[in-house]
């Protein structure tokens, strides 16, 4: 009877730390940066540069999956045709201080088939640092690196 006891307490012991831990809440802070990051990926889609003109900062920069650095307007014309289909997932915002802050997340490209011939890979994960200027949160810099080297 003890043997059982005991084993029952150890089993519980154990499947009580083997549980998944808990997701931190957003905070609001959070929440907004997230949700200005899919509008970014939706108007990237969309080809909206009306978007992308407000949303970049004057000074943006940003290092394409390919190793290439590029400015605003570079983005802004890159973008303007759309048809860019990012699936985003694992989202996160690390505070850098009360101003500025980076989105860091994975992403799969889809590409249709007729245009999946090599690079870009698939499968990426991108950064995006936000900062306030005024009461707006802009995009100042954004990277995008390959996850799998194998697919190139």
């Amino acid at each position: 009877m003890k043997r059982s006891l005991v084993a029952l307490i150890l089993f519980s012991a154990a499947l009580a730390c083997a549980q998944a831990p808990t997701q931190p809440k957003l905070t609001a802070l959070d929440q907004t940066l997230i949700t200005a990051e899919k509008d970014f990926l939706a108007a990237a889609q969309k080809g909206d540069t009306a978007f992308l003109q407000r949303t970049l900062a004057d000074n943006f920069t940003y290092v394409s999956v390919d190793g290439q650095v590029g400015g605003r307007q570079s983005m802004i014309d890159d973008l303007s045709d759309g048809g860019d289909n990012f699936l985003p997932y694992d989202m996160k915002v690390v505070h850098v201080c009360d101003d500025v802050a980076v989105v860091t997340y994975d992403v799969v490209v889809h590409v249709p088939p007729e245009e999946d011939q090599g690079p870009p890979p698939r499968y990426q994960h991108f950064s995006t640092t936000w900062v306030k200027l005024g009461n707006a949160w802009k995009m100042q810099f954004q990277q995008k690196t390959p996850v799998r080297w194998g697919d190139w």
